[in-house]
């Protein structure tokens, strides 16, 4: 009598062709870097590169045939001004299990997206404005590293960066000095 094994148990053993996985998985992460939509899917297929089951390599195969069906997606890059603008946001307490926001910006020259953050705060805000005013604060370094790049490569980048986040009260607290100056005494 031949044993018959559910779909639950062969997609839980281990994939036959590990070095196949970690090609298509290398490939892909290559693809992400101008791909942010897949970036997710490829970053948590790659935490199983030592050991991919069946059910792994279908999510593979799935992302592959995403590609294949959207091929004109994508970043493009289109000649204009070099004027950087950012925009911030998080969501304040967004993980139900550990209450810490998640801050995420994205910071375009001209029309084209060149820099992109997703990440979860290091503490946990005790309300939305601190969770945007840290997520500002982070922009706000990324911004300086871009323009002192860009500043390296003697590109002239005549504007100052426009940063554009939808809390009212976290960006009075960061146009404000005197605000300023308390949230680091509060820190210190």
């Amino acid at each position: 009598m031949a044993l018959k094994f559910s779909t639950a148990t062969a997609n839980s053993l281990p994939f036959s062709q590990p070095s196949l996985y970690r090609s298509l998985i290398s490939g892909l992460q290559y693809l992400a870097i101008t791909r942010p939509d897949i970036a997710l899917a490829v970053n948590q297929a790659c935490q199983h590169m030592q050991c991919p089951t069946n059910a792994h390599f279908a999510l593979v195969k799935r992302m592959l045939r995403y590609v294949k069906g959207t091929l004109a997606q994508g970043l493009f890059f289109t000649p204009g001004p070099f004027i950087l603008t950012s925009y911030t946001d998080s969501n304040w307490a967004g993980d139900c299990l550990d209450r810490r926001s998640t801050s995420g910006f994205c910071v375009f020259i001209g029309l084209n997206l060149i820099s992109w953050y997703a990440k979860k705060q290091f503490t946990v805000s005790h309300s939305s404005t601190k969770a945007k005013y840290r997520s500002m604060a982070y922009t706000t370094a990324e911004l300086c590293w871009l323009q002192q790049l860009l500043r390296d490569f003697s590109i002239p980048c005549s504007v100052p960066p426009v940063l554009w986040c939808d809390n009212i009260s976290a960006m009075a607290l960061a146009s404000n000095p005197v605000f300023s100056l308390l949230v680091e005494a509060y820190r210190s």
